[in-house]
């Protein structure tokens, strides 16, 4: 990943007070980060189509970003908007998880 921060899909939103922001933390270029990010956009395209921004951030090139979040393990994803901030931790490969984790499913 060639820069500390960089945005991967952005999608048009339909209303503003429905786009979901959502960071990717990753270190490295590794299968559970290749992995995360795929499931991600597959998830967003299915579910919040037009309605989501995905930006990646690699810890290993600016570890110090992980403070923000309070980010301790990778791959994590925080969904900064709409809020409360949630956070998943893992390759988002359960997609029942993962919806239930955004609330674009309930439980």
């Amino acid at each position: 990943m060639p820069s500390k921060k960089r945005k991967v899909d952005e999608g048009v939103p339909a209303s503003a007070a429905e786009t979901y922001h959502l960071r990717l933390y990753v270190a490295g270029e590794t299968p559970r980060a290749t992995a995360a990010l795929a499931n991600l956009k597959k998830l967003c395209e299915e579910h919040l189509a037009g309605r989501y921004t995905i930006e990646v951030i690699d810890l290993v090139k600016n570890p110090q970003l992980a403070a923000g979040d309070q980010i301790l393990a990778v791959p994590t994803l925080v969904r900064r908007l709409p809020t409360p901030i949630k956070k998943i931790i893992g390759d988002l490969s359960n997609e029942e998880r993962v919806l239930v984790g955004l609330d674009l499913r309930q439980r």
